[in-house]
């Protein structure tokens, strides 16, 4: 019995460490949607949430109680599996994904040598759950939505691959927790500075990834009334709201892990060693919530315009500087 314990112990604590680090995940979730809409506010000059609990605290809890007790329609002529799949499949492929970034040292549940190559793989599964949303709601409006989120992960993909190069290039590896020991031991201990370019291209991209303002073209309430997620309701629905904010967390999460130190800073916080790559999540998540209340949303053709005049041309050639620096420096 003592024997078969020893053995189970290492994926008891796994299995621990993945719940923890969910659960934590979902209270980021529930509280970044809490913060947008109390800072959006505050930028227009509203008061926002501050009718449930003190302050409005309780009302990420109060949205979700609602949407788990809507009644969850299906359009009549839809795929029924794959209208039930679709927010299932965006929402686990965006929570995977923080399974192989490192939150600090001694914290990553995943350490796998190709994490990058993982999260950019989830990170195209997860629009498929768009793609299909559109495709088995069998709506015009959800279809059209489906189709601009096609070609929009067709675009921005690609750009964001390519601003990570440079990164690749610069720590000889594509292992996250070896990306932020190379930055430490960097002279300017970020790849911020020396990938300014990259970071730029792979922040833009990761916004359109994301389908927030202004690239929210898939859905557009303007035009397709909420797109590819139009014929939703209830919990699955929130499924989808939550696949977008989980999006972001990882999104962000990536960025601060390969541009910006990830958990180093400039000095230690005794216990609390995850204290500098949270300040950078919250840093970048406000910037997502600034760019919403800020922009407007593009036209269609402008859209595609940044991802393939601007975006890719600028990351193929900091591929091109961070090589030959390699090569004489």
């Amino acid at each position: 019995m003592e024997a078969i314990l020893k053995s189970a112990l290492p994926t008891l604590i796994l299995i621990g460490e993945a719940l923890v680090l969910l659960v934590v995940a979902l209270l980021h979730v529930a509280y970044t949607t809490y913060a947008e809409r109390k800072i959006i506010g505050r930028m227009q000059q509203r008061l926002g949430p501050n009718r449930v609990g003190p302050r409005g605290l309780l009302q990420p809890i109060a949205d979700v109680l609602k949407l788990l007790t809507k009644e969850d329609i299906v359009p009549l002529g839809a795929d029924k599996t794959l209208f039930y799949l679709a927010p299932l499949i965006s929402l686990v492929a965006g929570a995977t994904s923080l399974a192989v970034i490192p939150v600090w040292e001694k914290f990553v549940l995943a350490n796998v040598n190709v994490g990058l190559l993982v999260i950019l793989a989830l990170s195209s599964l997860s629009s498929y759950g768009v793609i299909l949303s559109g495709w088995a709601s069998n709506s015009r409006y959800a279809f059209l939505g489906g189709l601009r989120a096609s070609a929009q992960v067709i675009s921005y993909e690609v750009a964001m691959a390519l601003s990570l190069v440079g990164v690749m290039l610069m720590a000889g590896s594509m292992n996250l927790a070896e990306i932020v020991r190379a930055q430490t031991a960097s002279s300017f201990k970020i790849y911020a500075i020396p990938q300014i370019i990259g970071f730029f291209v792979f922040m833009v991209s990761a916004i359109a990834e994301t389908n927030r303002v202004p690239f929210d073209l898939p859905e557009a309430e303007t035009e397709l009334v909420a797109g590819y997620f139009v014929e939703y309701s209830g919990i699955r629905f929130g499924l989808f709201y939550l696949a977008e904010y989980f999006g972001m967390v990882v999104m962000s999460a990536v960025a601060v892990t390969c541009f910006l130190g990830g958990w180093a800073g400039p000095f230690e916080v005794p216990g609390l060693p995850f204290f500098w790559f949270l300040v950078k999540l919250y840093v970048l998540l406000f910037f997502y919530i600034w760019v919403r209340a800020t922009l407007p949303r593009y036209r269609y053709d402008q859209l595609m315009g940044l991802g393939w005049k601007v975006l890719i041309p600028l990351s193929l050639a900091n591929i091109l500087v961070t090589g030959l620096l390699k090569l004489w420096v």
